[in-house]
């Protein structure tokens, strides 16, 4: 988690500086999106919530993602994770919204993605998606490094824009 605050702390100061908001729909990450994020003092000023999305079934009960919000897409790709990024966007109407979706291992996923694979995607005033592979079978360095990964993307996705 330390490695983790730095970032969360960058994205924290540019959220409250800009009176903006953000919500997180996390998958293979285990919540340590948000945990980081939470972490920071200050944090019920920018973090409208968050939901570990691990099943289909915590799609659509957290969500309310049906198959039509994601018809035609791979789970796991970059659109697919998009897709849900912009739906949790509008459902919590947040500013922001950071989506992440992969396999943490120590196997693959049942979409053929090997352990390692994470997408993530950042929908509000910028969209971007980008695809991690670690390479590693390593459930908690995977979780760790998809974190990592989506705090990173986040803080690119903000320092782009104006205030």
């Amino acid at each position: 988690m330390q490695e983790l605050l730095p970032l969360a702390t960058r994205a924290g100061e540019l959220l409250k500086q800009r009176k903006q908001t953000i919500t997180i729909a996390e998958s293979a990450s285990g919540g340590l999106i948000s945990a980081a994020l939470l972490a920071v003092p200050g944090a019920s000023a920018y973090f409208v919530g968050g939901a570990v999305l691990y099943t289909r079934a915590a799609h659509k009960l957290l969500l309310a993602i049906t198959e039509d919000v994601v018809a035609g897409m791979r789970p796991a790709s970059e659109a697919h994770t998009l897709a849900i990024a912009k739906h949790t966007l509008k459902r919590f109407e947040t500013t922001w919204c950071l989506a992440e979706h992969g396999a943490a291992g120590p196997t693959g996923n049942r979409y053929g993605d090997a352990a390692g694979h994470s997408c993530l995607a950042i929908a509000g005033p910028v969209e971007r998606a980008v695809t991690l592979e670690t390479g590693s079978a390593d459930r908690p360095t995977n979780m760790l490094a998809f974190a990592k990964r989506g705090l990173e993307l986040l803080v690119e996705c903000l320092e782009s824009t104006k205030a």
